[in-house]
């Protein structure tokens, strides 16, 4: 067996080796050449020198806080969200934050492997299901894929947990949040998911890759609580510390 593991490791690396020299990149964080082809055009250097956020959080949206006597954020305390907790990987920033723009924006998809395993690094509790955030049906057609489905089946595929992807939809287009506040981005996803499979009873692990005012996981749980699910666990590549 280790025999067989060693052979594998070798052709792997080999593998990666003649795909750089074939189509030689360069990694966006440090501009050295890419060494790696499962990491690619990330180099490995960068690559291993992401780390889980190991600071001070608030315990049920994992927001970084001041001080690690805090226990729970302003606003969870003023508005507890329907989830029970999330758990993050990173925060959304360095390294992290570029791999995640280069399997979003440039359409590489197959980074989202390496990045489904970082989170089975993470504590995924005994669920029922797995649900990915979905996508609209236009913004479906726009990026040709939902990078949170592709995850759900990294965690999936190791856990044993039964991936739910088409459970929740996403029935209407919402204007990007990226320039809202976290109220308007409360009122811009407000009624735009949609549960379409049964989990009543059920523990729900529902999945991610950025969680920035966490408005879309707050109304994406919302209406899983509503269709009777008992609990939902958040789980997300990167927290972005709100500014």
């Amino acid at each position: 067996m280790r025999k067989m593991r060693k052979t594998a490791q070798y052709t792997h690396a080999l593998i990666s080796r003649l795909f750089n020299t074939i189509y030689p990149t360069r990694c966006p964080v440090c501009a050295n050449p890419s060494d790696q082809w499962t990491y690619a055009p990330i180099c490995s250097h960068c690559w291993f020198s992401m780390h889980r956020y190991s600071g001070p959080s608030c315990a049920r949206c994992a927001l970084p806080v001041s001080s690690e006597f805090t226990r729970l954020c302003g606003s969870c305390m003023q508005e507890p969200p329907p989830f029970s907790r999330i758990i993050a990987y990173g925060l959304y920033e360095g390294v992290l934050a570029e791999v995640i723009h280069q399997l979003k924006f440039h359409g590489l998809r197959r980074l989202s492997r390496p990045l489904g395993k970082l989170l089975l690094s993470l504590e995924i509790p005994a669920s029922d299901r797995i649900i990915p955030v979905p996508l609209s049906k236009n913004g479906l057609i726009t990026r040709g894929f939902n990078q949170s489905l592709l995850l759900s089946r990294v965690i999936a595929q190791h856990t044993g947990i039964p991936l739910s992807m088409d459970a929740l939809s996403k029935i209407r287009d919402t204007p990007p949040q990226l320039r809202l506040s976290a109220r308007q981005r409360l009122t811009n996803v407000r009624n735009a998911f949609e549960v379409r499979g049964s989990v009543r009873d059920m523990r729900v692990v529902l999945v991610d890759d950025v969680i920035t005012t966490g408005a879309t996981v707050r109304e994406c749980s919302k209406m899983l609580m509503k269709a009777g699910a008992k609990e939902i666990i958040v789980l997300a590549l990167a927290r972005a510390p709100l500014l």
